[in-house]
């Protein structure tokens, strides 16, 4: 299986390359500035170029975007602009672009955040860009094409990222990051569609 990672080079993303790559996949990895292809999410032409030179795959898994982490008094619309450009649009633009190359049957999976269904303080544009990225998933899956499924990885922090972000997330239960790794893997390889996995 031909598997396209975007934002293969972060914490999420080389652990989902290296899961794919052990269950027999042929992956293609993507970054905004490594990788063996690049791109810039936020830009159209930029992810068009990407899947030209690609070709044709059966899936496309996302461990890429960006969000503004601030109090609510002191987000900006430039701040919102970004979050919703990044995240969503980002990885709504992936999704159509991707579409024409997919083989019948392929598969989109996309990701979201534990601040969907848990807030944080200074988390309410997260929160925000992560419900829609979910809203948006359930509500396309109806109507793709050719019997590609759509689908979200919504995970908590990582323990391997939990050191860095524990004040950002007191009390929160930390999960290893093979698990989110697993649920992209159950995810491409599943029959079901339009669902919001939590690791």
């Amino acid at each position: 299986m031909k598997t396209v990672v975007i934002g293969a080079n972060g914490t999420i993303g080389s652990l989902v390359v290296e899961r794919l790559e052990r269950a027999g996949h042929e992956v293609i990895s993507v970054g905004r500035s490594s990788g063996a292809l690049r791109v810039n999410v936020e830009d159209s032409a930029s992810v068009e170029a990407l899947f030209r030179a690609v070709g044709t795959f059966d899936a496309l898994a996302v461990a890429a975007g960006e969000v503004a982490f601030k109090p609510f008094a002191e987000l900006r619309e430039a701040d919102w602009a970004f979050s919703f450009g990044s995240k969503l649009l980002g990885q709504v633009r992936l999704a159509t672009a991707a579409l024409p190359h997919l083989r019948d049957g392929g598969s989109i999976t996309l990701i979201s955040g534990v601040t969907s269904r848990e807030p944080i303080r200074g988390g309410v544009a997260a929160a925000a860009v992560s419900r829609a990225v979910e809203g948006f998933a359930m509500a396309v899956a109806p109507e793709l094409p050719r019997g590609i499924r759509i689908n979200v990885i919504s995970p908590t922090v990582l323990d391997e990222s939990m050191e860095a972000y524990a004040s950002s997330f007191p009390g929160h239960e930390s999960v290893p990051g093979a698990r989110v790794a697993n649920s992209y893997l159950k995810a491409i390889a599943g029959g079901f569609t339009g669902q919001t996995l939590i690791p």
